[in-house]
């Protein structure tokens, strides 16, 4: 874009960044709150590393074509049982 002159090297910033991910197509929902890694494989791979940021993940050794409603619940229990801080240090 800015070889193209469309922008100036100026105009990039973290909002513009933002815009121009493939979340930002979900306005409503732009970062996940979970996000569930299967195959036993405890990296993101690169996969969505800025909406991921205050994520929780949650990683299973299920693969994925066997993961079904019982392993999401499970995942889902998981996120509601955690203390959610958004980068914040806990609290003792």
């Amino acid at each position: 874009m800015v070889h193209q002159k469309l922008i100036t090297p100026e105009d990039i910033d973290e909002s513009l960044f933002a815009e121009e991910l493939q979340t930002s197509l979900t306005h409503d929902f732009p970062y996940p709150d979970l996000l569930i890694r299967t195959s036993g494989e405890l990296r993101l791979s690169n996969f969505l590393l800025w909406q991921t940021a205050y994520s929780e993940l949650f990683f299973t050794d299920t693969l994925w074509p066997d993961f079904g409603e019982p392993h999401y619940l499970e995942a889902l229990t998981s996120f509601q049982n955690r203390d959610r801080r958004f980068g914040k240090r806990k609290v003792v």
